[in-house]
């Protein structure tokens, strides 16, 4: 059990003023403009005259446009986060040229979600109270939890969804625990009737969070479909929708959050397997409940929660056939449809399909862990 310093980021609600609400529009939408013109300008000098532009140029180019006499406007709020969206920006194009992402899309208003970034020397936390550049009160935050003792916030982002709710998130170093090492070793199958089913023969159900909410965001939608465009009341019946939308997501995400951390506490090995969601999506049967499970969040928080406490996630081959593998006896069957939940072996023993799936995903894990062969495939 050592201690590490690690960069973590602590996300909480806050109400602003009317004054603050009208200085954050302001800084949303100077950024977003700054985040598109640059963009379109990197991708003019590319296609006409073959030429990259870096981040120090664009840094330049905001300067004279400060100056420019039909954008004076971009002088009101914070400089921070106009430079930070210039940040953004070089990052994403690093990303696409690493493969790691597309291409650099432009921000719409009212289809991304609005978001700031300051740095140290553009707001003032003091007595655990933040203050932005160009505001005059601290932000109201909810301290849902409280910051590392004696930390010393580093960068702050702030940004307003689509139901309207303000988000600021706290940038900090601390100092964290790994856990004491743990005998636990567990395989993972993922599913659609129990959202995970592990190798020790547990199930934990699908709380089907989408199909809950499923009748009221009909609702929701249909009086949508029937308001005006650019009416104030399709306004409304839009937010409606979000609103809907947004407690579902909250839902699965406190769940998987849950889920995750008691399997990274309970086990010191977890395998997993290399599933290729967006493809199986494509299945417009079960594209809704795949999506719903949200398996790639799940696997997402497994890893760096592992990276975080000491332990180790190992995915193995997306084409491994765990279901039709005999855990006992390592016979493969020819066919296993998805409707055959229970199947009997030659050698006599009858499996459930999804608790014999992950006792191979954890046997073929840990075999070709222990072999020190590559078995975390690049996630595409």
């Amino acid at each position: 059990m050592g201690n590490w310093v690690a960069k973590r980021s602590y996300r909480y609600r806050f109400y602003p003023n009317p004054e603050q609400v009208e200085n954050l529009a302001k800084t949303f939408g100077c950024v977003r403009y700054v985040y598109n013109r640059a963009l379109a300008e990197r991708h003019r000098a590319w296609t006409e005259e073959q030429r990259r532009i870096g981040h120090a140029e664009t840094d330049r180019l905001l300067t004279a446009w400060k100056r420019e006499p039909d954008t004076l406007w971009l002088a009101e709020p914070s400089k921070g986060p106009l430079q930070a969206t210039l940040r953004h920006l070089q990052a994403a194009y690093v990303n696409f040229w690493a493969k790691r992402a597309g291409y650099p899309t432009f921000k719409r208003k009212g289809k991304t979600t609005d978001s700031a970034t300051y740095f140290r020397n553009c707001f003032t936390f003091r007595d655990g109270r933040v203050t932005l550049a160009k505001q005059d009160r601290p932000l109201d935050i909810v301290w849902s939890r409280p910051l590392p003792a004696g930390a010393v916030p580093s960068q702050v982002t702030v940004s307003r969804n689509s139901r309207g709710q303000y988000h600021v998130s706290i940038l900090v170093e601390e100092a964290i625990s790994t856990l004491p090492a743990s005998a636990g070793r567990v395989g993972i199958d993922a599913g659609v009737t129990s959202l995970v089913t592990l190798s020790t023969g547990e199930k934990v159900a699908n709380p089907k969070h989408e199909k809950r909410d499923r009748e009221r965001l009909a609702r929701a939608q249909r009086a949508l479909s029937r308001k005006a465009k650019g009416s104030a009341n399709r306004a409304k019946a839009r937010r409606r929708v979000t609103q809907v939308h947004g407690r579902i997501a909250d839902r699965r995400r406190d769940h998987l959050h849950k889920l995750s951390t008691r399997i990274i506490r309970e086990n010191q090995t977890v395998v997993i397997e290399d599933l290729a969601v967006r493809n199986m999506v494509r299945n417009r049967s079960l594209a809704r409940a795949i999506s719903d499970a949200s398996w790639s969040e799940l696997r997402r928080m497994l890893e760096y929660k592992a990276d975080w406490y000491g332990r180790e996630v190992i995915a193995v081959d997306r084409w491994y056939p765990s279901s039709k593998t005999c855990s006992s006896c390592g016979a493969q069957v020819e066919s296993l449809p998805l409707n055959v939940r229970e199947w009997a072996c030659r050698c006599g023993v009858v499996h459930d399909r999804d608790v014999n799936a992950a006792r191979n995903i954890l046997a073929v894990g840990l075999t070709v862990s222990a072999c020190g062969d590559g078995v975390r495939p690049p996630r595409s």
